[in-house]
């Protein structure tokens, strides 16, 4: 790719700074890494401020400023990831996430992918599968390390069948459309490209979701589908 803007642009969320250098070292030729951050109150406030197309995100990080304490986060006492994920959704922000993590727990893995990640990969990847996997999780894919996507599959085929074919069913097939564009991480307008509809109509079809699944709100429309493996 060739101009700056044409690269995804992505924001780096980890709290070891040598880390943070060696993926810039990395990948920063082929991605523009507009900013980065070490706890989760400059993580959100980062995300918000450069809305970036992929969030490169480590599972576990302080949840105060600096390594020796501070003043404690308003978002709570969340896990580093999560709570940066619910802070940038409670903001109103679409960014996509990608989890970076040294962590390859089940229960990490999926506290993540509920929480709102698209992917989730070791730290053991390679610079170029990184690089893949950041254009993919920014063209709306999901991507997991092989070793991981294992525990997603597990989780959700947990889920009743029958209770979300219950719920689809309300719905109509361009609410199912909408919805599954939700899933993928869509912003409204490109939901409206992609179906040849207006923004308004769009809005129209998730509020009428949203009444029907009874869900307050895009960011539990978005983690409902997440739940309940809607793509």
């Amino acid at each position: 790719m060739s101009g700056m803007r044409e690269r995804a642009k992505v924001f780096l969320v980890d709290d070891h700074a040598l880390f943070r250098a060696g993926i810039r070292s990395e990948i920063a030729d082929r991605v523009w890494i507009c900013g980065e951050a070490a706890d989760v109150p400059a993580a959100v406030a980062g995300i918000v401020a450069h809305a970036p197309d992929v969030v490169l995100l480590d599972v576990h990080l302080p949840t105060v400023p600096g390594a020796g304490g501070g003043t404690p986060w308003a978002g709570g006492d969340q896990t580093g990831g999560r709570a940066v994920i619910e802070g940038v959704r409670a903001a109103g922000s679409d960014a996509r996430f990608l989890a970076l993590s040294a962590s390859d727990s089940p229960e990490d893995v999926i506290g993540l992918v509920r929480a709102g990640a698209r992917g989730y990969v070791t730290k053991t990847v390679s610079a170029d599968e990184l690089v893949d996997g950041i254009r993919r999780v920014a063209s709306g894919d999901a991507v997991f390390s092989p070793q991981l996507a294992g525990y997603v599959l597990d989780a959700f085929a947990a889920i009743p069948v029958a209770q979300v074919d219950d719920d689809l069913a309300t719905l109509t097939r361009r609410e199912r459309e909408v919805l599954q564009h939700v899933a993928r991480g869509y912003t409204y307008r490109e939901i409206a490209e992609q179906l040849f509809i207006s923004v308004k109509t769009v809005e129209t079809h998730v509020s009428a979701v949203l009444r029907k699944l009874q869900l307050p709100n895009r960011h539990q429309l978005s983690r409902w589908a997440a739940e309940h493996n809607i793509r």
